[in-house]
């Protein structure tokens, strides 16, 4: 019998990361109730908005608003959601792809049955009440009616 190897290990980011600004902008973006992406070498507007280029690792420096509307494009019931989750109820996790974004945004829909929500859905953003330009200033999103 071969004997497995074990040893405690624990995961930490034991580090401080400046926002910058780009991701500065989204943030600050957030706090202002708008989303904003930024956009890539090809055009595309990417969201959240993101400091280097995912294809070719150039620094990104233009922002575009988007609009707080659109699809979601693909999603995931969670019947029974952890401690630290958006809800102490099920819930939906999402891709949503934003009127006038080419990428989709992970989030939690705010729905009660997995029967109201599928792919082609399309959601809106709902904020915090307090902003303070942080990713949970985006509540969720809700269905449109």
């Amino acid at each position: 019998m071969t004997e497995i190897l074990s040893a405690p290990h624990t995961i930490e980011y034991t580090y401080t990361r400046s926002t910058g600004p780009v991701i500065g902008a989204f943030l600050t973006g957030l706090r202002d109730a708008k989303i904003i992406g930024s956009r890539g070498v090809d055009g595309r507007v990417l969201v959240p908005a993101i400091d280097y280029d995912p294809i070719t690792s150039d620094d990104l420096t233009e922002t575009v608003e988007v609009s707080d509307t659109g699809v979601v494009t693909t999603w995931s019931w969670n019947d029974q959601p952890l401690a630290g989750q958006p809800f102490d109820r099920p819930f939906a996790w999402a891709l949503v792809k934003l009127d006038g974004a080419d990428t989709a945004l992970l989030a939690a829909v705010d729905v009660d049955d997995p029967s109201k929500i599928e792919t082609g859905t399309r959601v809106k953003a709902r904020w915090a009440g307090n902003r303070i330009g942080a990713i949970t200033d985006l509540e969720c999103f809700e269905v449109q009616a």
